[in-house]
């Protein structure tokens, strides 16, 4: 059984049709990358997995267990179990990091205020910003916030991390240390991960398996070289449009995907 499945998901806002029939599976200890070009649904996805979002149809399930008519308790039950990095940090301007990072925990209902600042310092740890926790959001550049916002994620100890387009707006120097903080998460835990970007060499380096989304479905779903191999010309166009043109770079591109998954 899947850890994670959307079946025949229906979902619209109005006349916009976002998802006709969406059926993907997660399987417990992968990593798996959704990409598609903008207003495909990516995020969407991720906001109907924790409850930010209902849908109109199908169903989704998490452990076995129907997302549908989930009351308060059921959402603080599958909520405990995933963490959800949000594009930007999704930080509260109005608390420091300190909170910031708690927040998850307070919601949870710990009081102990000793155990949650150890929690905090170790998340923060994790991410390499030991000793941030009297910083406000305002002081710290884009990459920082990303990184609290994983640290806030973290703190909870979810079997699920979700990373919603964890590099866009980055530096390279902050893209390779998301990009390896990814890949050291798991390893050091093995959350199951599902990865939403449209930034292929992310895609590549930290992906078991690839599922791409274009009008309203799956249309692609497998390794990183089938990706790269596939001969959809919807896949191609996009796999060219967001990586190297030149067939040579694509070349080592094909090399790379195969290097890069176990």
């Amino acid at each position: 059984m899947s850890l994670i499945a959307f079946v025949g998901v229906r979902k619209a806002f109005g006349e916009k049709v976002v998802y006709r029939s969406l059926d993907l599976r997660v399987e417990a200890g992968e990593t798996l990358t959704v990409i598609g070009g903008s207003g495909q649904g990516k995020s969407v996805m991720l906001k109907m997995l924790v409850g930010l979002l209902g849908y109109d149809a199908g169903s989704i399930t998490f452990d076995g267990e129907s997302l549908a008519g989930l009351g308060d308790e059921g959402w603080r039950r599958v909520r405990a179990r995933i963490g959800m990095v949000f594009q930007g940090g999704a930080l509260f301007d109005s608390i420091g990091v300190r909170e910031n990072v708690a927040y998850g925990l307070r919601a949870q209902g710990w009081e102990d205020e000793d155990a949650i600042a150890e929690r905090v310092r170790e998340a923060l740890g994790y991410v390499g910003l030991h000793g941030m926790e009297d910083q406000w959001p305002a002081d710290l550049s884009t990459g920082m916030k990303k990184r609290v916002g994983l640290a806030r994620a973290l703190a909870v100890r979810p079997e699920v991390l979700l990373y919603d387009e964890p590099t866009t707006g980055l530096d390279p120097g902050n893209v390779r240390r998301i990009t390896d903080l990814i890949q050291q998460l798991r390893e050091s835990f093995e959350f199951t991960s599902v990865v939403v970007t449209h930034e292929m060499p992310l895609a590549f380096e930290v992906s078991d398996r690839v599922a791409m989304i274009q009008d309203g479905e799956i249309i692609f779903e497998g390794t990183p070289q089938a990706l790269v191999a596939s001969d959809d010309p919807r896949v191609r166009d996009f796999v060219r449009g967001h990586a190297p043109a030149d067939e040579q770079e694509l070349a080592l591109l094909r090399e790379s995907a195969v290097s890069v998954v176990p």
